[in-house]
């Protein structure tokens, strides 16, 4: 791990500690508590394999591979960026292209200044961040494009990263050629219509010799399909009952690598979650009663977690597919209205929540996620 160590901007810990954390602050909290405890870690390890029975095969320099029998395993393998060899954008490959955190890493870890006239390709939160970070280290930041009509990012980063530095945001908008040879010498960008093509007529060169790609985060499953761990289609992560036990017994899953959350502070307690539950698993004190799927609307994208098998009060956490104003959700049994919540705004980059009592769903078969917009 160690994404926290090189996001050394302020915002974090506000919902778990009530302060203002810069990453690094926030990683060293949990540091200093796995210390205290004396609880066993091994670094620059690396996991090469869990079966379905927890068998943990890994590798490091002091015992080479070696396999640990578990009685629980948590994942907690965080995301991977989406490359530029998924975006299929026409043009040669030059130096200067970068995902938004490899640029985070060298100019925050180790002093490296990735250029100097700069192109953003999406507005994922990192994405927001490297805009702000670059203008402060005296690079000139040309342009945000977003393929879709909304940002992906949280509407306080495109205040304080884009906003207050006077640096546009193009939505509908996206990279569309590269051109250089040797180092990247520019990019034509264009509008895209409502299918998401690009448009001829709106083709506009934008000279640069930095593109930063922030397209999406992957959360990275491969060793959950060597331990027959069964992924969510819209998440791709891992499907989870309340607990986050998976569908393997055993195997929980928690954080990014479950699905992709905008604030620390929710990994945290995700973690939380998992790790309680694990151990409850270990000692046999976890009850599994009920078994109760959870689906959504199109709305609402997708929840977590995707089925309830105990009767105890659960926090559901969801997104939407677009940016929704004067909406109020409701979770149906049939027809029944088991929770609901209204709020003025809902948009996809910011994950939202709701906390499901046990006395509303007790005697459910199943429960729907519906957005009914005013």
């Amino acid at each position: 791990g160690g994404i926290l160590r090189q996001c050394i901007h302020n915002g974090f810990g506000l919902h778990r500690f009530g302060e203002e954390l810069t990453g690094p602050e926030y990683a060293w909290r949990y540091e200093k508590e796995v210390l205290a405890k004396n609880i066993p870690f091994m670094l620059g390890t690396m996991v090469l394999d869990i079966t379905p029975d927890r068998i943990v095969t890994a590798t490091n320099k002091e015992s080479g591979v070696f396999q640990l029998k578990a009685k629980a395993v948590i994942l907690a393998m965080g995301c991977r960026e989406r490359a530029r060899g998924a975006l299929n954008i026409a043009g040669t490959r030059p130096a200067g292209i970068y995902s938004a955190g490899t640029a985070q890493k060298y100019v925050n870890l180790k002093g490296y200044l990735p250029g100097k006239e700069v192109v953003i390709l999406g507005s994922g939160d990192i994405g927001l961040i490297m805009a702000r970070r670059m203008t402060l280290e005296g690079a000139k930041v040309h342009a945000v494009c977003e393929l879709m009509p909304y940002s992906g990012g949280l509407a306080r980063n495109i205040e304080q990263c884009l906003n207050d530095f006077n640096i546009p945001l193009k939505l509908s908008h996206t990279v569309v050629e590269i051109h250089g040879r040797e180092r990247l010498e520019g990019v034509t960008i264009a509008k895209v219509d409502e299918r998401r093509r690009p448009i001829a007529e709106t083709r506009e060169y934008i000279p640069c010799d930095t593109l930063l790609l922030s397209v999406g985060l992957i959360p990275e499953n491969e060793l959950s399909k060597t331990a027959d761990v069964a992924l969510d289609r819209v998440t791709s992560g891992a499907v989870v009952d309340q607990d986050r036990q998976t569908a393997t017994e055993g195997i929980f899953a928690c954080g990014n690598v479950l699905h992709v959350h905008d604030l620390v502070d929710f990994v945290s307690e995700e973690a939380e979650v998992a790790g309680k539950s694990a151990a409850a698993y270990i000692l046999g004190k976890s009850e599994k009663k009920i078994n109760i799927p959870l689906s959504t609307d199109g709305k609402v994208r997708y929840t977590v977690p995707q089925v309830i098998t105990a009767e105890k009060d659960v926090t559901v956490y969801f997104r939407v597919a677009d940016v929704y104003r004067n909406v109020t959700l409701k979770v149906l049994d049939g027809e029944r209205v088991v929770a609901q919540k209204k709020k003025s705004r809902m948009a996809p980059g910011e994950m939202e929540s709701i906390t499901l009592k046990a006395s509303a769903f007790a005697d459910a078969k199943d429960l729907k996620f519906v957005l009914e917009v005013r």
